[in-house]
């Protein structure tokens, strides 16, 4: 009886722990400046690109001044913005009229220079060598519509405990985006886990130097009850040559949201050949 009632405990803990997590993760999304406040990706031309929401500027905002300003982007790469007089948009939260534009991939630790004006802003961003304009707003239609998120039931057995497997040197491996891109990424071992019999492996890499285990992953729920393209999931760094899959806790891209984010895509050697029936479903809101 004891046995039980500890199981039990066990459980409801288990199932507090991934409620907490769904609260934090839906937070996340829904906050202000999150993934439901995306209304735009717009990719700039070099030379001379005018912003604004006027029909009349090379990129149209769907918020904003008629003329917010000019952001002129060199041949070196270089990004440069000019506001208009009556553009009333400030820049890292300061009040000047002109500034050079450092992109998500130059910024370092700091976050990109922010063009903000009423309730939406943008940022540059860069992929594969072309340079796009993120806008978002926090009176976003997919972000005050937002339907919430759909689950499959809570189910202990899906926190998998894998056996790590370390590579030396480290794998390469091609991951592609929704938007074409192709990035080589460092794979540092794999996930090697059983399932109703079956030997499954996961290829993980980590998005900054000794951070979590980041996992882009796909299975037979995916196209049917789970986003097509992938879900995602991340795992706390090998102890002991384990690591943790806790599948409860996979979760939709951006891209499951918006059209306008730059997601991986499952790799085809993260597609496992198993009904993954935890973590989130479809977004019932989806676009596509």
């Amino acid at each position: 009886m004891q046995a039980e009632t500890a199981t039990a405990a066990a459980t409801g803990d288990y199932t507090h722990e991934i409620e907490q997590w769904r609260a934090k993760r839906t937070a996340n999304l829904t906050s202000p400046t999150g993934w439901l406040s995306l209304i735009g990706l717009e990719w700039l031309q070099e030379g001379a690109n005018r912003v604004g929401s006027a029909s009349d500027n090379d990129i149209l905002l769907k918020a904003g001044p008629a003329h917010l300003g000019v952001v002129t982007l060199g041949k070196d790469g270089a990004l440069h913005i000019a506001l208009d007089d009556k553009a009333g948009a400030t820049i890292d939260g300061k009040s000047v009229r002109a500034a050079t534009l450092i992109d998500d991939m130059h910024a370092g630790e700091a976050t990109p220079t922010t063009v903000a004006f009423g309730n939406a802003n943008f940022y540059v961003i860069e992929r594969d060598g072309r340079k796009a304009l993120r806008v978002k707003d926090s009176d976003a239609e997919t972000r005050k519509d937002f339907l919430g998120i759909d689950y499959f039931p809570i189910d202990p057995s899906w926190r998998v405990v894998a056996d790590w497997v370390p590579f030396d040197p480290p794998h390469k491996l091609e991951i592609g985006s929704v938007i074409g891109t192709i990035d080589k990424v460092d794979v540092p071992g794999k996930a090697v886990f059983q399932r109703n019999g079956h030997t499954f492996e996961l290829l993980p890499y980590q998005e900054e130097p000794g951070g979590e285990l980041f996992f882009v992953l796909a299975d037979r729920t995916s196209g049917k009850e789970t986003y097509g393209a992938a879900r995602f999931l991340y795992a706390a760094l090998p102890k002991d040559g384990k690591v943790v899959l806790d599948f409860n806790k996979a979760y939709n891209p951006p891209c499951a949201f918006t059209p306008f984010a730059t997601c991986p895509l499952a790799p085809p050697e993260n597609r496992l050949d198993v009904a993954v029936t935890a973590g989130e479903k479809k977004y019932r809101g989806g676009h596509h």
